[in-house]
């Protein structure tokens, strides 16, 4: 089984749940479309699901690409991090945007271990 195609399904999965609780703020606090802010608990939200569209953009290649010089499960493990670190992020920031910063960095450090990775694995073949 490839446990890192797995996590990389369920962060794209994890995403479009983050879009589908922006469109229910959307119905919610009454921000109609193409309104990108209005309620600041729809704001939230909204900002919530673009951060997690710029961190898969550098999230999923280096987790297929790492995947491709070391051991699956152990990338897997790495990119299981990014997603709790992604539902830690989206809890405390709908709760409070100032105690973002446990799931931020359960997010980027993952991402960066990926990366280097990546460059390690690339140099040493």
């Amino acid at each position: 089984m490839n446990y890192v195609h797995i996590v990389a399904a369920l962060a794209v999965l994890q995403f479009f749940y983050f879009g589908i609780l922006v469109g229910k703020a959307r119905g919610k606090y009454g921000v109609n479309a193409p309104a990108t802010t209005g309620h600041e608990m729809f704001d939230r939200a909204f900002r919530i699901q673009m951060n997690t569209l710029e961190q898969l953009v550098g999230f999923l290649p280096v987790l297929l690409i790492a995947s491709v010089y070391w051991s699956n499960p152990i990338i897997a493990a790495i990119g299981a991090v990014y997603l709790v670190g992604r539902f830690l992020y989206q809890r405390s920031y709908m709760a409070d945007p100032k105690k973002r910063e446990l799931g931020f960095i359960l997010t980027i450090l993952p991402t960066f271990i990926l990366l280097i990775a990546v460059l390690v694995g690339v140099v040493m073949n």
